[in-house]
């Protein structure tokens, strides 16, 4: 493997301010890989294998920790940090990358296009404090690649969206601003819309690929893992497995991004708690009637602000039950103390 300097790795000086005297003798590492009982870190020097000093849950592939060469110390503030709820029924976020620059959020010009999966996930790039970057593949074997690339880049001004056949080398290389110079790349996306042939064309890597399915043009899991590799423009990519459920949790900012435009006509509402459905003075609904805004855009933006504050109140609810419990076992075990030990504080 090249080696890197801090700089190349994605060290900058957000971290660098994080470091401490009690710090001395420790040196700083990214995670590339994160395993049920190890770390997998890459530094100047070359690659380690660290143990945790936190649950493995705690970490990220991206992050920057401490080491002291044979453990995760320390655990540095990230400058992104994509999450969402975890999967299941128990109520917690689940990490998903960190210090990501850019979220390449990747569909394709096919049935897999689909407004209301981009919309979430432009909301995930703007809560986590990444730049939003749409990238269509199978641009070459759609009819008319244009129109789901201004579809796309209709979802917000914010959004920059290419169009690109990922099987070619040099429409790939399109990709190389957003992962050269240390900086990270971060592809999420359904199974099958192409992100480990991105995957091998960035890094020069020879990943297995899948097709599709030709009834539904959804694809099979390719990527089972999440890692960080490097670039072949000097930079890092972070491929993420397909994901099946993207719950947002803790994105109330990222939806108010994404959608300001209902945001801002909300703002002009005659009452502040109006509901749009109907209230007099509703300037959603105004918008609305003559045409301005799109009733399933509304419905959309409607079910993300409740779908995220149920998940943000599950986990808050749960984080206090967490609390709760572990302050009555300490009570319960001072206690006991203090009967066996009447001289005890």
């Amino acid at each position: 493997m090249t080696e890197f300097d801090l700089t190349g790795l994605g060290w900058s000086a957000h971290f660098a301010r994080q470091l401490g005297d009690d710090d001395r003798g420790l040196a700083p590492a990214r995670l590339s890989e994160v395993h049920r009982d190890r770390l997998r870190a890459l530094t100047p020097g070359g690659a380690l294998s660290l143990l945790p000093v936190e649950s493995t849950g705690a970490y990220a592939v991206g992050d920057w920790v401490l080491s002291d060469g044979s453990r995760a110390v320390r655990r540095l503030d990230p400058t992104s940090d994509l999450t969402r709820r975890a999967a299941g029924r128990e109520a917690k976020l689940q990490r998903i990358a960190a210090n990501v620059d850019t979220l390449g959020i990747v569909t394709s010009c096919n049935a897999d296009f689909n407004i209301a999966r981009l919309e979430r996930y432009l909301a995930l790039a703007h809560s986590a404090g990444c730049l939003p970057l749409v990238v269509l593949t199978k641009a070459d074997m759609a009819r008319d690649a244009d129109d789901y690339l201004r579809r796309a880049q209709r979802l917000s001004p914010l959004v920059t969206a290419i169009a690109l056949d990922a099987t070619d080398p040099a429409e790939v290389a399109r990709l190389a601003p957003w992962c050269k110079d240390g900086q990270t790349l971060a592809l999420v996306g359904s199974s099958g819309v192409g992100k480990t042939t991105l995957r091998n064309t960035l890094t020069g890597e020879h990943e297995l690929t899948q097709g599709i399915r030709e009834d539904d043009a959804k694809g099979r899991h390719t990527t089972t893992a999440r890692s960080l590799v490097p670039t072949q423009a000097g930079g890092w990519l972070i491929d993420t497995p397909g994901m099946r459920e993207l719950q947002l949790a803790d994105a109330d900012e990222g939806i108010g991004a994404v959608f300001e435009d209902i945001e801002d006509l909300a703002r002009q509402c005659r009452f502040r708690d109006c509901a749009h459905a109907g209230e007099p003075g509703c300037a959603v609904q105004a918008a609305i009637e003559t045409g301005a805004l799109d009733p399933d855009r509304l419905a959309r933006w409607d079910k993300l602000r409740r779908e995220d504050r149920y998940n943000s109140e599950t986990v808050a609810e749960a984080r206090a039950r967490g609390k709760a419990f572990g302050k009555m076992v300490r009570e319960i075990s001072t206690s006991k103390k203090r009967r066996h030990d009447p001289g005890a504080p």
